[in-house]
């Protein structure tokens, strides 16, 4: 089988982005299909560390996404008053680069859709596919604006919902893991320099973890992951009100900021539904990458840099040998890191869950940050 040469990217995220940056600067011709007409992304943060930053680098943006985003120490966590229990300082990966970084989405977004624009690679707004059909050396595409074209190749970047691996893998569909996170933009305290996690049982009353992460030199997010009985849904106008009574008894930075919650329309909270593909992530000439093929929870702040990772290999791979050899070592190489990434912080959930037979999330949380530090 020949290397390929032609490739369809569907999703223009954060995975598929990268990947068609990766593969561009392979020399692989690529093109990107993109369903939302006005390309945007919800206005929360992100938290991101080493290997995403060196993923970005190996992808020529990494400076760009730092001087986007506000550099931080590492993690810490801290009892529900606000009291330091255990600080991870961070362990840069880069030479000159940060080790932790807090960014907004849309400002992730900007840096990978303003070097795509550079590099020329075609996007198409507003189009994915209607269908496609594996014809074993190509994969025929029909797209919902009534064009179509031929592939070497066609990688679904496609997120948790992914459309390519409902055509392929049907029974493979996100699952709520008993959890919802909370997203807020505040004021960031002027000396704040960490990114805090606080853990044990606020007044509240309501099982999990909050916190907050540096977005700018004065912007930070609070997050609050909790537990959500029955994946109720919520009244727009209503969720300042649910996420201030999530965040009762927590004192320190986080107990005074949450006050600040007060315009439910800023408020984003989504349910915890996790996919994780089992090995492999392709069938015939058809692979998935990122959320599609490894949707986890955020309590490791990894799910932009495992898409990014993924991105970096599979060029790696498509530009050293033929397609069904590359698609096989992109697995050897990826699948124990995401399916480490994805199960453990499925773990962290069901600890936050039930306190009561729960490990310790502190030395969790920092053997798997060192992990990670390590070269894919």
């Amino acid at each position: 089988m020949s290397k390929a040469q032609n490739i369809l990217v569907v999703g223009g995220g954060v995975a598929g982005l990268a990947v068609a940056i990766g593969l561009h600067n392979k020399g692989i011709k690529v093109e990107v299909v993109e369903r939302d007409r006005d390309w945007k992304v919800y206005h929360v943060g992100i938290i991101v560390q080493a290997n995403f930053i060196r993923a970005l680098n190996q992808l020529g943006v990494g400076q760009a996404a730092v001087e986007a985003g506000y550099p931080f120490r590492g993690a810490r966590f801290m009892n529900q008053a606000g009291e330091v229990l255990a600080e991870l300082p961070g362990d840069p990966a880069v030479d000159g680069l940060p080790s932790d970084l807090g960014l907004t989405r849309p400002a992730l977004h900007e840096v990978l859709t303003r070097e795509v624009r550079r590099l020329g690679i075609p996007v198409r707004l507003g189009v994915t596919f209607e269908c496609f059909e594996d014809k074993g050396d190509r994969v025929d595409v029909t797209f919902t604006d009534g064009t179509s074209g031929s592939y070497d190749l066609v990688i679904g970047c496609d997120g948790n919902y992914s459309a390519v691996r409902k055509v392929l893998w049907p029974e493979a569909t996100p699952k709520f893991t008993g959890q919802g996170v909370w997203r807020y933009n505040v004021p960031k305290p002027v000396d704040l320099e960490w990114s805090d996690i606080y853990i044990g049982e606020p007044h509240s009353g309501f099982n999990g973890k909050a916190g907050y992460c540096p977005l700018t030199a004065t912007e930070m997010y609070i997050f609050a992951v909790i537990e959500e009985p029955g994946n109720p849904r919520f009244a727009p106008e209503t969720l300042a009100d649910e996420m201030r009574a999530r965040l009762v008894g927590y004192g320190g930075i986080l107990g005074d900021s949450a006050k600040r919650i007060t315009d439910p329309a800023l408020v984003v909270y989504r349910p915890l539904e996790a996919c994780i593909m089992p090995d492999p992530w392709y069938k015939g000439r058809v692979v998935l990458i990122g959320d599609a093929a490894h949707s986890a929870t955020p309590h490791l702040g990894q799910g932009a840099a495992m898409a990014v990772e993924d991105a970096v290999v599979l060029a790696e791979e498509l530009a050293d040998k033929d397609i069904d050899r590359a698609l096989r070592s992109f697995m050897d190489r990826r699948f124990e890191r995401a399916r480490l990434v994805g199960t453990s912080s499925i773990r962290l959930g069901e600890w936050e869950m039930h306190p009561e037979t729960a490990g310790d999330p502190v030395e969790l949380t920092d053997t798997i940050r060192k992990k990670l530090a390590e070269p894919v």
